[in-house]
């Protein structure tokens, strides 16, 4: 959902970036790449050093920026496959380290009543946020569409990088508890609704 409605504010502010990196000669691929080792690195070491705040507010930012890449490429007439793939492969890297890093920060860090739910909800998170891309590229792989559910990447890093900043300011636990496990949730929700769309087109009558 925010994907689709936050895309055009996001193109129009980041636009004159694009344009920037482009008359300076930077490529969309190392846009990509920058982004995602940047993003992994601070994922790594704010969250489970217990910079929740700074963390999450560095990441957010480069959420943003990560749409830089594609506007760079579609600026150059450089649009790919491979361009997608890589974009598309090194977003699972990204999301998966900020999981990590909060999962290595709940160990450490969390207060010890939310201590298991933690663990275990972000793990789930981080597991469904894996499961929910690939039911779509397998399906599209064999010629079919799953583009459905309620778990869409935008909304998941909104969720979980608003409640670690939260969490970072001290407004209690909990609410980083109910993010994981709704997003955990959410995850098997829109795996189901993809496995239910894909059965639905794989055994529909051929015309």
């Amino acid at each position: 959902m925010l994907s689709r409605s936050g895309r055009p504010f996001v193109q129009a502010v980041f636009g004159p970036v694009a344009k920037l990196f482009v008359r300076i000669g930077v490529s969309a691929d190392a846009v990509t790449i920058t982004g995602t080792v940047a993003g992994v690195a601070l994922a790594l070491w704010l969250f489970p050093t217990d910079h929740l705040t700074a963390g999450a507010l560095s990441l957010g930012a480069l959420v943003l920026f990560d749409s830089l890449d594609g506007q760079i490429a579609r600026l150059t007439g450089t649009s790919s496959r491979w361009g997608a793939f890589l974009d598309s492969t090194l977003d699972r890297i990204s999301d998966a380290a900020i999981f990590v890093g909060l999962l290595a920060w709940a160990d450490a860090h969390a207060e010890p009543r939310y201590h298991a739910l933690l663990l275990v909800g972000t793990l789930g998170a981080l597991v469904t946020g894996s499961v929910v891309p690939y039911a779509r590229a397998r399906a599209e792989g064999l010629g079919m569409t799953a583009n459905v559910g309620i778990a869409e990447r935008a909304d998941r890093l909104v969720v979980i990088l608003f409640s670690a900043l939260f969490v970072g300011m001290e407004l209690g636990d909990v609410i980083l508890v109910v993010a994981v496990w709704y997003l955990f949730l959410a995850g098997l929700v829109t795996t189901v609704q993809r496995m239910v769309v894909v059965r639905r087109q794989a055994t529909a009558p051929e015309e």
